[in-house]
């Protein structure tokens, strides 16, 4: 008995923190070029996920923001989707060190086990993750210069912040994240889209504020809300188990990212 439980436990730790065979299976047949990198700061090393579009000249880039599942084989798909869109994109894993023998997301195990210890994240220590991911495209043979900074649920509202944080950015893409103090909007230079599902009310009841802290700021914020879809619906659109609804989101707002970033 005493082995069974052992055996259970084992394999409980090796349960990702969201089950995501089908974001895997699409990663593996991606043409393009992915690769893991580790981009350092002081003494810390952050494990990132970068991948490269197939264009003729140089590209804008992306930093991608994770969940609060951390960097999953969904937010490394979402990184090749963007190289497929035409720009490059990274997402380093805010959880690098934070895990066993000094691992990050996959060594974690469960979703309790990755929301613990993301939950606990210093925000000086996201920024100068996010400021050394930047730093590091930006500096890239195939990079124009050009650095827009995007994130999901908690990576949302580490976007807004991040906007604060650093005026450089070209924009900010928040999906499903709170806004940023309105004390603090006055430093955003970057203009804000704003990604939502109607059926979140958790997140969109805070809409309102950040239209009028916003507003009050003079800065660039437009949200936009995707009828019927609940909170998560760019991984849940695309899973193939998930609602109408939410796939239809995702491919709306996949058509104004691609919009916003034609413009930059």
């Amino acid at each position: 008995m005493k082995r069974l439980v052992l055996v259970a436990a084992l394999l409980a730790a090796s349960v990702p923190a969201i089950a995501q065979d089908w974001a895997k299976a699409r990663l593996e047949k991606s043409p393009r070029h992915l690769e893991w990198v580790t981009v350092k700061h002081g003494g810390r090393e952050v494990k990132c996920f970068l991948g490269f579009p197939e264009v003729r000249n140089k590209a804008t880039a992306v930093v991608l923001i994770h969940e609060i599942f951390g960097l999953t084989d969904w937010v490394r798909g979402v990184v090749d989707q963007f190289a497929e869109a035409g720009y490059i994109a990274i997402a380093p894993d805010f959880l690098s060190g934070a895990g066993p023998n000094g691992g990050g997301t996959e060594s974690l195990g469960s979703g309790d086990g990755v929301r613990g210890k993301i939950q606990g994240l210093a925000q000086t220590q996201i920024d100068a993750d996010l400021d050394a991911a930047v730093a590091y495209v930006k500096k890239l043979d195939a990079c124009n210069g050009k650095v827009v900074v995007g994130g999901f649920c908690w990576g949302g509202a580490k976007t807004f912040l991040y906007a604060v944080h650093n005026p450089g950015i070209q924009a900010g893409l928040v999906f499903y994240g709170s806004a940023a103090k309105a004390e603090d909007m006055p430093k955003i230079q970057a203009p804000i889209h704003g990604f939502y599902g109607s059926n979140d009310a958790r997140i969109n009841a805070g809409i309102p504020a950040a239209i009028e802290g916003m507003k009050a700021a003079g800065k660039f914020y437009e949200p936009v809300t995707y009828e019927g879809a609940g909170h998560g619906f760019m991984r849940a659109g695309e899973d193939p188990a998930g609602s109408a609804e939410n796939k239809q989101a995702r491919e709306a707002a996949w058509k104004r990212i691609k919009a916003i970033l034609a413009k930059i």
